[in-house]
C-alpha cells in the first residue's frame, strides 16, 4: 500500500516526484529488479534476443526491460529488469505473451548464468506509473 505526502517544493529531492508546485514522496512496496546473464546456443544469440524483446510490450508493472549483448562473449546476453514489485514480476510469468516467449526461447538457451535480484531505488529511464 502506498502513502504519499505533499511537501513544499524546495528543489530536487532524491526519491520524490515533482508534481506542479509540490514534491510528492511515494513510499511503497520496494521495486524489484533482476539482472541476469543468459548464454544462447552457439550462433543463436540474436534470435534469442529478438524473442525476448518481442515479448515485453505492455507488461503490467514492468518499468524497464533491457536486453544487451555481452561484448566479450558472442553468445551471451544480459537482461536487466525493473518491476513495480516482485508480485508484478511473478504475475508476468503467467501472461500468454511471456509463456509463448519462454516456449520459443528455451530451446535456444545453452545456460542461465549469473542472476541477481536487486531493489532499485530510481534512475534514468525508470518510468513509475504509481
Amino acid at each position: 500500500m502506498r502513502a504519499a505526502a505533499i511537501v513544499p517544493l524546495m528543489g530536487s529531492v532524491a526519491g520524490q516526484e515533482v508534481t506542479g508546485q509540490a514534491v510528492v514522496s511515494q513510499q511503497s512496496v520496494a521495486m524489484y529488479g533482476l539482472i541476469g546473464k543468459v548464454t544462447a546456443s552457439a550462433g543463436k544469440r540474436d534470435e534469442l534476443a529478438a524473442i525476448l524483446l518481442g515479448s515485453i510490450s505492455g507488461l503490467p508493472g514492468c518499468l524497464s526491460y533491457i536486453v544487451a549483448k555481452d561484448p566479450k562473449e558472442p553468445d551471451a546476453l544480459w537482461v536487466t529488469e525493473v518491476w513495480e514489485s516482485e508480485a508484478d514480476h511473478k504475475a508476468s510469468l503467467a501472461l500468454p505473451t511471456v509463456r509463448d516467449a519462454i516456449t520459443k526461447g528455451r530451446p535456444l538457451i545453452a545456460s542461465f548464468d549469473e542472476r541477481y535480484a536487486t531493489e532499485p531505488i530510481g534512475g534514468q529511464g525508470i518510468k513509475k506509473g504509481r
